[in-house]
């Protein structure tokens, strides 16, 4: 249920408000679920709805940048927009505007190779920055870092346990029984679509069954446990913008 001002409006009551496609179908879904989602006004509604278009945007460019699936200890970056560090992370070379860098990986993502961690990061940096601005978000991530689940203060994300999955929200599958030679295959993080699309870095945009398929084939000998989708949500805290 979505409440404005602490009062609980119905998708018909926000439809001269939202009138595009893709927002309204998110909208559609916060209302038919039980959880409240609480905004102080319209335009913080608004807001979330376009950050979670754009996750999804930004998701599909990913994907088809070309860039690779890799471990940290293999990582590779532009070096004209990034230096990498030991742990295989991505730190923003000094001089260069955090929007020119975080979009070299859509422009040039050949150059680029990371895991779906770093990847899940990048993903929302980008929405973060076609949600913004490009004058904003050069002054919020002046010392951009790409690494795993280290997110900069200005892009503040929490996790909560729950199923109202939404459009734009990172999900997660677990794969408990993986195989430890290749322990990178222990989980995959994913953007949600709606309609039973993931996409998840190293394996595309898929639907659940055909990931859970594909981390199975990655489990250590004589599993007992298939991979699963987690009742585990990551979401950025979007009322921060």
């Amino acid at each position: 249920m979505i409440r404005i001002n602490r009062q609980v409006v119905t998708p018909k009551e926000l439809s001269e408000q939202i009138s595009r496609k893709e927002k309204r179908a998110i909208v559609e879904k916060m209302a038919a679920y039980n959880e409240f989602y609480d905004y102080q006004t319209i335009n913080q509604l608004q807001l979330e709805l376009t950050f979670r278009i754009h996750t999804m945007q930004a998701a599909i460019e990913l994907n088809k940048s070309g860039a690779k699936f890799t471990t940290f200890t293999y990582s590779f970056c532009n070096k004209k927009y990034w230096d990498r560090l030991s742990n295989g992370g991505f730190l923003i070379k000094p001089g260069v505007l955090p929007s020119t860098a975080i979009l070299d990986l859509i422009a040039n993502g050949k150059l680029y190779a990371f895991e779906c961690s770093t990847a899940i990061a990048i993903v929302l940096y980008i929405a973060t920055l076609y949600s913004i601005g490009r004058e904003r978000f050069n002054e919020l991530f002046r010392g951009l870092y790409l690494m795993d689940w280290q997110f900069d203060e200005d892009l503040p994300i929490y996790q909560k346990y729950g199923d109202d999955y939404l459009p734009g929200d990172v999900l997660h599958f677990n794969n408990p029984d993986f195989d430890p030679k290749q322990p990178h295959w222990r989980a995959e993080n994913v953007i949600y679509f709606g309609d039973d699309q993931y996409y998840g870095h190293g394996v595309g945009i898929r639907n659940a069954n055909t990931i859970i398929n594909f981390l199975n084939k990655k489990r250590k000998p004589n599993p007992e446990t298939s991979a699963y989708l987690m009742r585990l949500i990551t979401r950025p805290y979007y009322q921060a913008f």
